[in-house]
């Protein structure tokens, strides 16, 4: 995934609440079809899980999505016999090797991954990258003093740019 050129100009918005992270979401899943492949990127509480919530809701699966932080990775199949959405947290990965490890379903599934840039080299020819920047948003390091997922998650304009990859985004 490192060194491809998009095929699109970005689309670059600010997303001024949580709820409209979820809606930016929700609008997203409906073009969204299985193979197709999010990559996340953001600092912590830039609400890279509030965007995925909004494609799983979009997507009509099971839930709640919640972070995959200590699984890695979480299926959440269709409630309508629709599209599964693979939800991945690639923090605690090092290599792309531990990824392929999950055994994913990227051809049958819509998978997002958080945290997945440069872990994801060869996993599909297409894929949408999605850039959240957030002015005060925290670190890793961060992640032990704030006092709880509310304040991380607050609202305040986030900037997300969305940039294709591949043949799948072609115009």
């Amino acid at each position: 995934m490192t060194g491809a050129a998009p095929l699109a100009p970005p689309t670059t918005r600010v997303v001024a609440t949580r709820e409209e992270m979820h809606e930016l979401g929700i609008r997203l899943a409906a073009i969204l079809r299985p193979g197709d492949l999010l990559v996340l990127t953001g600092p912590l509480g830039a609400g890279k899980t509030t965007l995925t919530r909004g494609i799983g809701e979009g997507l009509q699966v099971r839930g709640p999505v919640t972070s995959p932080t200590f699984v890695l990775a979480r299926t959440h199949p269709s409630l309508v016999g629709g599209v599964p959405l693979v939800h991945v947290d690639a923090y605690r990965l090092s290599s792309a090797l531990e990824l392929d490890d999950l055994d994913i379903d990227f051809a049958g599934s819509v998978v997002v991954v958080e945290w997945g840039s440069g872990m994801l080299d060869g996993v599909a020819e297409s894929w949408l990258e999605v850039v959240i920047e957030r002015p005060t948003g925290a670190d890793a390091s961060d992640a032990a003093a704030a006092e709880d997922e509310d304040e991380l998650d607050a609202d305040e304009p986030r900037t997300v740019t969305i940039t294709g990859f591949g043949p799948r985004w072609t115009a």
